[in-house]
């Protein structure tokens, strides 16, 4: 902090503190405010209310003199100015090293500005529209790099296979597939059953409740079997990758390992994103059957047709274009999902707060990107005619 001492004849002792004094002289109708003892961070605090309560019974001093002040630093410079409010050399008599601070102090004061007016809100919706679109950009960009450092190390593999961690390789295969099993066995069956049911009683109104079969078939297939299964991975397994490799930034196991020499995307991110690639197609074949089944079930309750018919009714719909196309999509969908947790999970801070704040982000973009590129796909195979 700037600081001038002011060497006096009346000054104590060095380590003593002069409080901060003034006094309102009047002479001949003029004003003048005169200021004494020590003006620093350390004295200041006590008399600036009682300071700033007398200058505004007072009103504006003329001239204020400063030649009895013994100490002043920038905080007792700031309280000046601010009661001073407008040319200092002229307002202010005494020490020339005083002035000199002062108008140091008034020049480093953050003066009030006046704003323009104030963007409409149209214009405030395509600032932050822009400024989302370049960070999403910008992040969708390392995640390419990202995604190319993985086929690297993939391609590595296949040239050593002795590098295969295959311990943990099976572990996420497990984590990621067997125990989510119940999971998406239960929704499937619950949302090919709600399919059914909402479908059955629409058609009716048409004298078309058989065509109830062939809806059950096309949406699970072709469409939300293998999107609702990436839904649930996204949510359950996605958030744990970014979690887990997160934790591991934060304590620092992650620069351990590179300090070791042993390479982070081979041991961490391999595994998990190849365990996705493995178990999704396997998940969603059996979201099929179960959203197959569930349709049956509220089929036989509404069409009050016998298991035997409906399997046969089922059997004469399966298209085998629409259940290529769901499981086409699968590795896909596990790619983009295990790329996004994975590269979220390496942006950790260090902070609690950052793993969870990521961990969130990497579930939302997961589920968006899933659904995007699901119409992506739903495009392209409708223009070639599948």
């Amino acid at each position: 902090m700037a600081e001038q001492r002011l060497a006096t004849s009346g000054a104590k002792a060095e380590g003593e503190i002069n409080p901060p004094t003034f006094a309102v002289d009047r002479k001949d109708g003029d004003a003048v405010l005169r200021l004494y003892g020590e003006w620093s961070v350390l004295t200041v605090g006590d008399i600036v209310a009682k300071f700033q309560s007398e200058l505004a019974v007072a009103g504006k001093m003329p001239v204020f003199d400063l030649s009895g002040v013994t100490r002043i630093d920038t905080a007792g410079a700031l309280l000046v100015c601010m009661a001073i409010g407008r040319d200092i050399p002229k307002a202010v008599i005494g020490n020339e090293s005083v002035k000199r601070l002062l108008v140091l102090a008034a020049e480093g004061q953050v003066t009030e500005r006046s704003e323009g007016p104030e963007a409409s809100l149209v214009v405030r919706f395509l600032n932050d529209l822009g400024k989302t679109i370049a960070e999403e950009a910008r992040i969708a960009i390392q995640m390419v790099g990202f995604l190319g450092d993985y086929l690297t190390t993939c391609f590595g593999i296949v040239l050593k296979p002795h590098k295969l961690p295959l311990t943990s390789l099976v572990y996420h295969m497990q984590h990621v597939g067997v125990s989510a099993v119940p999971i998406v066995a239960l929704l499937s069956f619950l949302i090919g059953l709600v399919i059914a049911y909402m479908g059955a009683q629409q058609l009716a109104m048409f004298g078309a409740q058989i065509f109830t079969i062939k809806l059950v078939e096309i949406t699970t297939l072709r469409e939300l079997g293998v999107l609702l299964t990436s839904i649930v991975i996204a949510g359950r397994s996605g958030s744990s990758f970014t979690a887990q490799i997160g934790a591991m930034v934060a304590n620092e196991e992650v620069a351990a390992m590179r300090t070791m020499g042993i390479s982070p995307m081979q041991r961490l991110v391999f595994p998990r994103i190849t365990a996705l690639l493995i178990t999704l197609p396997a998940l969603v074949f059996l979201s099929d059957i179960m959203g197959i089944l569930g349709g049956g079930v509220a089929a036989l309750a509404i069409m009050d047709l016998t298991p035997e018919a409906y399997a046969i009714r089922m059997q004469e719909a399966v298209n085998l274009n629409n259940f290529m196309v769901g499981i086409i999509k699968a590795p896909f969908f596990a790619v983009v999902i295990g790329v996004i947790g994975c590269f979220q999970g390496f942006q950790v801070t260090g902070s609690a707060e950052s793993v969870g704040k990521l961990t969130t982000r990497a579930v939302v973009e997961a589920i968006f990107a899933v659904i995007l590129l699901d119409a992506m796909f739903a495009l392209f195979f409708t223009g070639i005619g599948i």
